[in-house]
C-alpha cells in the first residue's frame, strides 16, 4: 500500500464525523498577515524554516487530524528530506521505536516496549507514514522516571545518576529557563513560587530541555531536513520552553510554531488574544468529540 493511501485510510473515518467537510470545524489564523490560510501556507512557508512546531491539545481529535495532514503534506513536499519529533515518546524508547520503523518487531511488542501512550491511535497514523516512508523519527520527551526525580529531588539529583542514564537525558547541568516562561507556569500553578512549585518548574525545564536537545541533535545529524516536532502546546507557545531550549543547542535554527485550541469562541475567534502564541493560531471546534 502507497504510504499516501495509508494515511488517507486513518485520517478518513474522522472526517466522516461529520456531513460537512472538516475544513468548517478548525480555523488557521496566520498572526503575522493577520488573516485566515490554509494548511497549505504553513507547508508552503517551511521553505523558509527548518523546525515546525504542533503545539497540540492532547485530547483534541480535530487536532490530531491536522498534524496528521500537515505531516502527509510535508512528507509529499519534502521526500527524502523529513524528519518527525515527538514528545509522545521518550529518549530511552529509541531502540524499540527504530526496530518498529524497520520491520523488526511487532506493533503489539513496540507499544509495550516503546511505552506508548493510551491514546496512541492518535499518533498511529504519523508513525506508520514515516515507517512506509522511511522517516526518521525522535523519540524526544525525557524519561518519566527522571522528570519524577527532579520533581521530588530537584534538577542537582541527576548529576548523581550512572553514565547509563545520564545518557538519556540532554548535557547537565541543565539551563532552567527565567523570566517570562517561568511567570506563566507560576500563573497556571495558582501564583505561588513555593519550592514544590520551583521542583515542579524544573521538571517542566528538564522536559523541554530534553526535547530541544533532541530536536537540535536531529538538526545537526540531518542537514537540510525538514523537522516536524509535536507536544503539548504550553511546550512551544511563544517560542518559549523547548523551541527556547532547542535554540539554546542551535542557535541558528529556524523555526515556525503553531499553537492549537478547541477554543469555545471557535464560532467568533478574536484573534488579538492569541496572537503572541505562534506564528499560527489554529481553533478546531469544540463540539466535536475528544479522544479521551
Amino acid at each position: 500500500m502507497k504510504a499516501s493511501l495509508i494515511i488517507l485510510f486513518f485520517i478518513l473515518p474522522f472526517a466522516a464525523l461529520s456531513q460537512d467537510s472538516l475544513s468548517a470545524h478548525y480555523k488557521i489564523y496566520s498572526t503575522s498577515k493577520q488573516k485566515l490560510v490554509t494548511v497549505d501556507e504553513i507547508v508552503s512557508n517551511m521553505d523558509k524554516a527548518d523546525v515546525l512546531f504542533f503545539g497540540e491539545e492532547h485530547n483534541d481529535s480535530t487536532g490530531h487530524y491536522l498534524e496528521q495532514l500537515i505531516f502527509k503534506k510535508l512528507a509529499d513536499k519534502y521526500p527524502a528530506k523529513l524528519a518527525l519529533s515527538m514528545e509522545m515518546f521518550e529518549t530511552d524508547c529509541q531502540t524499540p521505536l527504530n526496530e518498529y520503523l524497520s520491520g523488526f518487531i511487532r506493533e503489539k511488542n513496540f507499544i509495550t516496549e516503546a511505552r506508548a501512550w493510551h491514546n496512541y491511535k492518535d499518533y498511529r497514523p504519523m508513525i506508520e507514514l514515516a515507517k512506509a516512508s522511511h522517516i526518521p523519527v525522535a523519540a524526544a520527551n525525557t524519561p518519566a522516571r527522571y522528570a519524577n526525580m527532579v520533581n521530588r529531588l530537584g534538577l542537582a539529583s541527576l548529576d548523581q545518576l550512572d553514565t547509563k542514564g545520564k545518557a538519556f537525558l540532554p548535557p547537565l547541568p541543565i539551563d532552567t529557563a527565567t523570566g517570562k516562561y517561568y511567570d506563566k507556569f507560576i500563573e497556571i500553578m495558582g501564583g505561588h513560587g513555593s519550592m514544590g512549585n520551583m521542583k515542579m518548574y524544573q521538571a517542566q525545564n528538564l522536559w523541554d530541555a530534553t526535547m530541544g536537545y533532541n530536536i537540535a541533535q536531529l538538526y545537526k545529524s540531518h542537514s537540510g531536513f525538514k523537522i516536524f516536532q509535536v507536544n503539548g502546546g504550553f511546550h512551544s507557545e511563544e517560542k518559549l520552553g523547548t523551541a527556547a531550549q532547542l535554540r539554546k543547542y542551535a542557535p541558528k535554527v529556524r523555526i515556525i510554531n503553531i499553537a492549537t485550541y478547541a477554543d469555545d469562541s471557535f464560532e467568533n475567534p478574536d484573534w488579538s488574544k492569541f496572537i503572541s502564541k505562534g506564528d499560527y493560531i489554529i481553533f478546531t471546534d469544540p463540539k466535536l468529540p475528544k479522544t479521551f
